[in-house]
């Protein structure tokens, strides 16, 4: 029994541990959704790269251009015209051309700042948006909100996937990735996303965040660092998430997941370990409870039926918060938000195995969806 207790004992609290976080979590975003009247509106920029075709571009450039604030420009930042799809374009836009220097620095990278330094000089926000996932009218507000907290630098939100067709890769995807929400709430952010992002213009300079851009492959990983080497912190905005549709593979969402999670080896070594460590004592802890309850262990029979039941709640609050996150995704959510509980098990194998692969160095290609904000 002592090595059953070994495995299944951490098991149970780093269950236990996380689904309290969640109860934490959710008091914060019911009060982040909650929409304040006197809320301040300064000028602010929101700038997205443009890279060629993809699923929903026209609608979702036609969100974040359709934003409920009152004074805001939308910069389309393209390498060359042929970047630009047909008829995607929204009214009153500025299309910025990023130049020749593609070999120098990645094309997002470029596209980025050169949408910075078009920028207008009134503007005291800027915010960074994904072409590719979609954005609620308030998306520039809840950005905002936060950045005039105490010791914020940046404001950021996150992804989520509500794929169609919901074949299974796509919707172990979703369920996969949703499992870093449980890190993002109040207080200081372990990290930042760069596909949905805000910071006041100064302190984007005060930062050096665009030598930081031109000297990584992780725009995300460079404004984590940057904000945390200064002493700052980064405010998770519930009101700012993004939701993608695409399907997936399962080579694309394999190479997806561990390119995703060597930037977090790279740039969180910390928060990577004690993910490989969760999961693996996780999937330890259930291995080893399946096993004595086949010896006929009722105590292990109960243990098993904590951690499984622990790691569901979890994925029902996730779906929750989630939805009410993204009401304009509700009918996804009532159809496929079981998903986020019953998978929740698998998934957490898959976490375990891609974790481990994430230990070689080796970076495979991305497919261009969240990830391309990696």
């Amino acid at each position: 029994m002592f090595w059953f207790w070994f495995f299944a004992g951490p098991a149970l609290a780093f269950a236990a541990v996380a689904l309290r976080g969640e109860r934490k979590r959710a008091r914060f975003v019911s009060e982040r959704l909650a929409r304040n009247p006197n809320q301040i509106t300064p000028p602010a920029t929101v700038i997205t790269s443009l890279e060629g075709p993809g699923t929903g571009v026209r609608e979702n450039l036609a969100m974040l251009a359709g934003q409920d604030y009152p004074n805001f420009e939308l910069i389309i930042a393209v390498h060359s015209a042929a970047d630009i799809p047909p008829r995607v374009l929204p009214h009153r836009v500025l299309v910025v051309m990023a130049g020749t220097e593609k070999d120098k620095f990645p094309s997002r990278v470029e596209n980025l700042l050169a949408g910075v330094q078009a920028s207008r000089k009134q503007s005291e926000i800027l915010a960074f948006a994904d072409a590719y996932g979609r954005v609620s009218p308030a998306w520039l507000r809840g950005l905002v909100a936060p950045l005039y907290e105490p010791n914020v630098a940046v404001s950021s939100g996150f992804f989520w996937f509500a794929p169609e067709p919901p074949d299974f890769w796509s919707l172990l995807r979703s369920v996969w990735s949703a499992s870093a929400l449980s890190l993002l709430g109040p207080g200081d952010n372990p990290f930042a996303w760069a596909g949905s992002l805000a910071v006041q213009k100064e302190i984007f300079f005060e930062l050096r965040i665009p030598s930081a851009w031109r000297e990584t492959s992780g725009e995300s990983g460079a404004v984590t660092r940057a904000v945390h080497k200064a002493g700052l912190r980064i405010a998770f905005a519930p009101p700012s998430m993004a939701v993608y549709f695409d399907s997936t593979s399962m080579r694309e969402f394999l190479s997806w997941a561990r390119a995703h999670l060597l930037l977090v080896r790279d740039y969180l070594p910390r928060l990577w370990a004690l993910a490989l460590t969760a999961h693996f004592f996780y999937c330890a802890g259930m291995t080893a409870a399946i096993v004595a309850s086949l010896r006929g262990s009722r105590g292990a029979e109960w243990v098993l039926v904590a951690l499984l039941g622990l790691g569901m709640l979890k994925g029902v609050n996730r779906a929750i918060l989630a939805r009410a996150e993204l009401p304009a995704q509700d009918a996804w959510f009532k159809r496929h938000a079981w998903v986020h509980a019953l998978w929740l098990p698998l998934a957490t194998w898959f976490w375990l195995g891609i974790l481990l692969a994430s230990a070689v160095s080796f970076r495979p290609a991305v497919k261009k969806t969240a990830s391309s904000s990696a």
